[in-house]
């Protein structure tokens, strides 16, 4: 996958409820769910649902090197 391919995607899942696995540094594993919000040249931001006015910003570097997933949650009503 590259930057491009990326992007696109992130722009078909902006305003979505999804569902990220960020590793951080030291093993450090942070699961959330949140909303892409914002869209921009070098990065993007997702609001996250379970704290309040909380963003959070990614580059799109971060989901190439795997270093943040994106997981689509299928929501049954």
């Amino acid at each position: 996958m590259n930057i491009e391919k990326i992007k696109k995607t992130i722009k078909n899942n902006e305003g979505k409820n999804l569902k990220f696995k960020f590793n951080g540094a030291r093993n450090q594993v942070e699961e959330f769910e949140g909303i892409i919000t914002n869209i921009y040249p070098s990065v993007f931001t997702i609001e996250v649902d379970n704290l309040v006015n909380k963003v959070k910003s990614f580059s799109y570097s971060d989901v190439l090197t795997k270093s943040l997933e994106i997981i689509e949650t299928e929501i049954e009503l």
